[in-house]
């Protein structure tokens, strides 16, 4: 499947290359991105900064810090400031750079009035500086989710938020300090939408005030879908039609066409899944007791509980799995559980016939496979959502030494 994986590299190749090598600062031009999310709600349920791998990241983004209805206030309620403060500290002193996420689902309601004006774009430009220099921060990670888009349901919107956040972008470039920051995005598989409300066909503006941006290939298919389907698919082309709904390799394509270079885009990699509660007759292949069906249908209306971090959600962090009993503690499927390995999306399942639970997730292989497309379509690095989903680094050591990443 390699050929099919990597179709997209010529054009990819055009944009420019990356140094895959000895990791140094994120600023520099041709800077590899070994990152991570840092959350600070599971800093006290078993990830505290201690347990970070520090040495084998170059940079980290504390999650979040959000948006208010006043410009000139950014929050950090229920972000403990004084775990950013250590966050900060324990950062610089193992080499890494100390970055904040601001937005994230729940904390992107404000960003268009906070930069549907003039006014409040100035405005706006030195509450994010004086917050960055306040915590001594090296670089801010955007996570507008998403400029003229409802997002979570109750965001403040306009046809114009894409526009206004490249000429915010602009002024915060100008501004001394601001030009200073490393300034990155989480986005989405599509470029930013237009005043249509469709994905821009021209991010070129973008590609010139951000140092690169994070794409967060994962939540492609969860409780939302018809079928159970990949998180964090690298590749669909190979997959029949109606179960394309988004891959890496589709969305690289869509932001180098509208002109973003490979060698500003960093793969966002999922240290976790999505469960789904699927009865055994729709589990397995006709006939078979043990092959696991591809894009089975679940009961959309009994969602499986997660691991002790997710409940309710469903979701099963990699760590989770193994506690769960789904995998070995060398991430392997443990004993009574069935499990697949789909080559198209390169992506595994694993499910559990006496739960009937079954969770589309992310291991060490499928890892591998989206390290060696970084490596091979000079993409400028990886970013784990989360730091906290990993287990002994299983995850992390398995894309590091694909991509070609030392330190």
């Amino acid at each position: 499947m390699l050929g099919l994986l990597f179709s997209a590299l010529p054009l990819l190749a055009l944009s420019g290359t990356v140094t895959a090598g000895v990791l140094h600062s994120p600023r520099a031009a041709d800077a590899f991105v070994a990152g991570a999310w840092y959350t600070n709600w599971n800093a006290n349920q078993g990830f505290p900064l201690s347990k970070v791998s520090w040495k084998k990241y170059n940079t980290l983004y504390y999650s979040f810090v959000v948006t208010t209805p006043s410009v000139h206030e950014l929050s950090l309620d229920g972000s403990d400031p004084k775990l950013l403060i250590q966050f900060v500290s324990e950062a610089k002193k193992n080499g890494v750079s100390p970055q904040i996420a601001i937005g994230g689902w729940d904390g992107s309601r404000w960003f268009s009035s906070n930069v549907n004006s003039a006014e409040n774009r100035t405005a706006f430009v030195k509450t994010v500086v004086d917050f960055a220099e306040k915590y001594q921060v090296d670089g801010i990670n955007w996570d507008w989710e998403a400029p003229n888009d409802q997002g979570i349901g109750s965001n403040t919107i306009s046809p114009n938020d894409t526009s206004n956040f490249l000429a915010f972008l602009q002024e915060l470039r100008k501004n001394p300090a601001g030009a200073k920051l490393v300034l990155s995005a989480a986005v989405g598989g599509a470029p930013f939408f237009d005043s249509h409300g469709k994905p821009s066909t021209n991010v070129s503006g973008f590609a010139k005030v951000f140092d690169y941006i994070a794409v967060m290939n994962y939540n492609i298919w969860g409780s939302w879908s018809s079928k159970v389907g990949p998180n964090a698919p690298l590749n669909d082309a190979c997959a029949a039609k109606d179960n394309q709904d988004g891959s890496a390799v589709a969305a690289l394509k869509l932001w180098t066409a509208a002109g973003m270079p490979a060698n500003k885009i960093v793969l966002g990699v999922a240290s976790y899944g999505h469960s789904f509660s699927v009865l055994p007759k729709d589990a397995f292949v006709p006939g078979s007791t043990t092959q696991l069906r591809p894009y089975p249908t679940f009961n959309a209306s009994k969602q499986p509980s997660g691991d002790k971090w997710n409940g309710a959600g469903g979701d099963w962090d990699f760590w989770g799995l193994i506690d769960g009993g789904f995998l070995t503690p060398q991430g392997m499927p443990a004993k009574g559980i069935y499990h697949r390995y789909d080559a198209c999306s390169q992506t595994p399942y694993v499910y559990n016939k006496k739960t009937e639970v079954m969770v589309s997730f992310d291991n060490a292989q499928s890892f591998a496979a989206k390290g060696n497309y970084i490596k091979k379509a000079g993409l400028r690095g990886f970013a784990m959502w989360e730091a906290g989903g990993d287990r002994k680094d299983i995850l992390l050591n398995s894309i590091r030494s694909t991509s070609g990443v030392h330190k």
